[in-house]
């Protein structure tokens, strides 16, 4: 689903992630573009994939901020361009250093942030969805192509989680971050809903 702006519209969707930074982060970033204009959507890693609360947002995000401690800053290698069978989401692939995330995934989908996720937990980072299954071909073709071509770092440093809410466009909007490893904290918007 392409994101439309004018829908501002809070709703009882939200999901835990870090965001892709450094040159990875904007390779990415315009990446997302070329193979779905219009999507805004920030490279990212989903550490807890959407999900409705039964809790209101303000004690979710105090149970991530009494867990986050928990979990010091770690690298994660990115490997090559997959596509999920069953719902054709093109992905670009974590490698096997992915324990930490894994780990925490695990300790964080509790309580308050407890969900039956659909699919099973696979760390990777969305590139393309929503697409017509006929055009996945040619885009998983195009993304790894571009992927074999870039030539900076193949990994990232998850530093800081961000807990963000969808609204009815689709548009994510960022709460509060995390830093881990320091206990920073920081709020970016009112927590409504859930």
């Amino acid at each position: 689903m392409l994101c439309d702006p004018t829908r501002r519209e809070r709703i009882n969707s939200f999901a835990l992630v870090s965001y892709v930074s450094g040159p990875s982060g904007a390779f990415l970033d315009d990446l997302r573009q070329e193979l779905v204009p219009g999507c805004f959507l920030r490279a990212h890693i989903s550490i807890l994939p959407p999900r409705p609360l039964q809790v209101s947002s303000e004690d979710a995000w105090r149970q991530i901020c009494a867990l986050a401690p928990m979990f010091p800053p770690f690298d994660l290698g990115l490997i090559d361009v997959r596509v999920f069978p069953v719902s054709d989401v093109l992905y670009l692939a974590v490698g096997p250093d992915n324990d930490r995330l894994r780990e925490m995934h695990a300790v964080l989908n509790a309580n308050g942030l407890e969900f039956a996720e659909p699919f099973e937990f696979v760390p990777h980072i969305t590139l393309a969805q929503d697409v017509k299954p006929e055009d996945v071909p040619v885009l998983r073709e195009i993304a790894g192509k571009r992927w074999a071509e870039y030539r900076d770092r193949r990994s990232f440093r998850v530093e800081t989680i961000t807990f963000v809410q969808n609204t009815e466009g689709n548009n994510w909007i960022d709460l509060g971050e995390y830093r881990l490893g320091s206990g920073d904290v920081k709020l970016l918007e009112p927590m409504a809903l859930g």
